[in-house]
């Protein structure tokens, strides 16, 4: 029996150790295949691990912003991730508190990887099968899920991505500090509605910025990251503001706020001012997309343009050379060597722009044209068989134009790729649809044919405005458009309509360089040149002698014709001026008509060439961008003023003195008896015919804005002038938004404020003649072009 004892205690510590040397030999396996693993990852072999200079910026990718001169976010641009980086001091020390609340209470006293939790989560989750157990990541953790690791298939497939995180998470302590992974941590997140990153989305549900948000804004962003979808503040209000007044128990619990604090915030609304973020609302929409489209522009190639697109690739040609802003990503490159992307780089466009002036532009033109002229133009068309046309079109020329708009729509373009015979897309044309339609007081469900609808949106007047500094070319407002989402044609910068009367001050600028004056006098009689005899809208002082101020003031088309046959019979002298005046217009055809303004011309070149008359005879280019930052605050590019001399010092004051009779005596009138504007005015007014162009351009000591009102097409305008003149349309714009700007003081703009000029001009240099000789014996007639038969064009 003892030898039997002895045998078995033999055997028992005989099986101890083997027991305990398994244990051990198991123990040490998993810690060395723990440590294998560790650097497998570490060192790449196993799972994707980010390379250092990777993990010193995991964040490549922002959206760039546009920003005004007073420090104003106009909008952002960017292709998926609408991200706009901010850092630690400029986030509410609120979300900081309420993320590390209840996301990782012991966030500042781990390395990565909180054991503790993991302990817990394995033994609640996996052993006890506690799903409400809170997991066991760190936000150093999460961080690193959101940034490397994909979404997992499976539960396997997650696990074996926990290992790789966890490395993550501690290569990311040693990169970066605490402050910084929170600050990276709500920089990456995404809050839905394109709301990536805690600047977007603190603008997008409270319109505000990051660092001003309450205890309950924080509490609710905080809250929306354990599942944004599912905690979805605009489709499930009541279960987000459920798990906000989780956090802000976690807040208590954690000691950052007390329990009556708790108690009564935890009974507030959400107090959503919920917005999307579209680049196609919002402030400035029109000028957001001009900016867009040249900063990211290609050299321009003649293949990559339609037949139809001449004057395009005439003018992205003259800009790809001559203006810096034009093209910049493509000619530009970053250190690594490839080129700018406004999508990702996360660039800060500095513009000109004035966001209380753009805000008075917008203002303006919504009020005049939106309430008061497009009401004014239904009414007068309403019952017309032809409307919106003009009377003076057949039904067949209506149907033809609307025929022509519809084989130019998107619908038609895809009904044809998708190989819809012409019957199955007229058919489809006329087939009546829901859809959802513009107008003025809000966007409206409605049901009507495509055909229907492209007459009905051909029903909106269309305006641009652009308002700059002489003296700089700096653009404070730009107005394309009356709602960009719905008529995306820009008239501010890339539109183009004949310029009427407006183009007087041209061929008075090159008279005055010919020497005449203000005075000089010429009879008031209509004259024939060639086949061409100007019509005008007054007789009054006919057959006498008046000066130029006073023929220009009246804008009389028999005193500006007989100047032109004076000065420019064939026209070559007043086209090259206009290209000195910075007119990029491909088609300016040379010959007596052009002085009543038969070209099309920008609004933006418009307001750039009147420049030249209160800045001394220098012409200033539009500017729209000052400076471009880079992501992380360098100056990359800067823009300075582009000007050229185009009149003498001498002319320009000239001209000054006329262009104010315009306001003081003539057809811009009613800036002072209707609008009430008494300080110093220069400007002149334009109409086109048939009253299809309504223009304005009005000139103050330090700020030249121009302004065109029209249709869509131009056999779609007023019936009568007294509606359809510049003065009607286009002048109150400018009248309102320079109103507006006199009473915002902020903006230091005196409506008292005199233009500079000397008071004896006449010790000024003459000026000295440039232009070509042209020989005065020379038969006006035979030069004319396709225009020459123009109506005469009148205010």
């Amino acid at each position: 029996m003892r030898k039997k004892s002895l045998r078995g205690q033999f055997f028992n510590i005989n099986m101890r150790k083997k027991i305990v040397i398994t244990i051990w030999t198991l123990f040490a396996t998993t810690v060395l295949l723990t440590a294998l693993g560790i650097m497998g990852i570490k060192w790449g072999w196993i799972g994707y691990m980010p390379p250092i200079d990777e993990l010193q910026n995991p964040i490549n990718r922002f959206a760039s912003q546009i920003i005004t001169s007073d420090g104003k976010v106009l909008g952002t641009w960017s292709r998926s991730e609408n991200r706009v980086f901010v850092p630690y001091d400029s986030i509410s020390p609120a979300v900081f508190e309420a993320l590390v609340a209840t996301e990782d209470i012991r966030f500042h006293d781990h390395s990565g990887i909180d054991a503790r939790a993991v302990g817990r989560a394995i033994v609640k989750r996996g052993i006890l099968g506690h799903r409400e157990a809170g997991g066991g990541s760190t936000i150093t953790q999460q961080l690193a899920k959101q940034l490397y690791s994909s979404a997992a298939e499976s539960t396997m497939e997650r696990l074996f991505q926990k290992p790789i995180e966890w490395v993550i998470a501690v290569e990311l302590e040693r990169a970066y500090t605490k402050e910084e992974i929170l600050t990276l941590y709500l920089n990456y997140f995404d809050f839905l509605h394109n709301a990536v990153g805690i600047k977007t989305a603190a603008n997008v549900y409270f319109g505000k910025q990051p660092d001003a948000l309450s205890v309950t804004e924080a509490a609710m962003l905080v809250g929306m990251c354990k599942n944004p979808s599912y905690f979805n503040p605009v489709r499930e209000p009541e279960r987000c503001r459920e798990r906000r007044n989780v956090v802000l128990a976690q807040m208590t619990k954690a000691g950052y706020i007390d329990e009556t604090a708790r108690d009564s915030l935890s009974e507030k609304p959400l107090g959503l001012n919920f917005h999307r973020i579209d680049h196609k609302e919002g402030s400035a929409t029109y000028l957001r997309e001009y900016l867009r489209r040249i900063l990211m522009a290609d050299k321009p190639d003649r293949s990559n343009y339609r037949e139809w697109q001449a004057q395009q690739y005439y003018e992205d040609s003259l800009a790809w050379e001559q203006d810096p802003l034009y093209g910049w990503c493509k000619k530009n490159v970053k250190k690594d060597g490839t080129n700018y992307d406004i999508y990702t780089d996360g660039l800060k466009i500095h513009t000109t722009i004035d966001s209380r002036m753009q805000r008075y532009a917008e203002e303006a033109v919504r009020g005049h044209v939106g309430l008061y002229l497009q009401p004014l133009f239904e009414s007068e068309k309403r019952g017309s068989a032809v409307f919106p046309y003009s009377g003076a079109l057949s039904r067949k020329q209506v149907r033809e134009l609307l025929e022509r708009s519809m084989r130019q729509s998107d619908r038609y373009r895809m009904m044809k790729q998708g190989g819809a015979s012409e019957e199955e897309i007229k058919e489809a044309f006329q087939t009546k649809t829901p859809m959802t339609v513009f107008t003025y007081h809000g966007e409206v469900d409605t049901v009507m044919t495509p055909m229907d609808s492209i007459r009905y949106y051909k029903s909106f007047l269309r305006a641009g405005f652009v308002s700059l500094d002489p003296a700089s070319g700096y653009v404070k407002a730009y107005v394309g458009g009356l709602n960009y989402a719905h008529f995306q044609y820009d008239m501010a910068m890339v539109g183009r309509r004949q310029i009427g009367s407006t183009m007087k001050p041209y061929v008075y600028a090159l008279a005055m360089e010919d020497g005449y004056t203000p005075e000089d006098v010429i009879t008031n009689l209509q004259r024939t040149y060639g086949n061409w005899t100007p019509r005008n809208g007054s007789r009054a002082r006919y057959g006498q002698p008046v000066t130029l101020k006073w023929g220009l003031s009246q804008s009389n088309n028999w005193i500006t014709a007989e100047l032109m046959h004076q000065i420019s019979p064939d026209g070559r002298r007043l086209e090259k001026l206009l290209r000195q005046f910075g007119m990029a217009t491909r088609d300016i055809y040379p010959s007596i008509v052009l002085c009543l303004g038969p070209c099309e011309i920008s609004v933006g070149e418009m307001a750039s060439g009147y420049t030249a008359f209160v800045n001394r005879g220098i012409r200033c280019a539009p500017i729209l961008v000052t400076s471009i930052e880079d992501n992380q605050g360098n100056i990359v590019a800067e823009f300075q003023p582009r000007m050229n001399e185009v009149i003498s010092e001498r002319s320009s004051y000239a001209m000054l003195d006329m262009l104010r009779a315009v306001i003081d005596h003539g057809t811009g009138g009613r800036i002072r008896y209707k609008y009430g504007i008494k300080g110093p005015v220069a400007g002149k007014t334009g109409t086109t015919n048939r009253n299809s162009d309504g223009w304005f351009v009005g000139c103050v000591p330090r700020l030249v804005s121009a302004c065109w009102v029209g249709g869509e097409e131009r056999d779609i305008h007023f019936s009568t002038t007294a509606r359809g003149q510049g003065a009607s349309t286009a002048l109150p714009i400018w009248a309102y938004y320079m109103k507006k700007v006199y009473r915002d003081k902020s903006l230091g703009y005196d409506p008292a404020e005199d233009f500079s000029i000397p008071k004896d001009t006449t010790r000024l240099p003459r000026p000295e003649e440039d232009l070509p000789e042209e020989d005065p014996a020379a038969a006006p007639a035979e030069r004319q072009t396709e225009n020459e038969n123009v109506d005469a064009l009148f205010d």
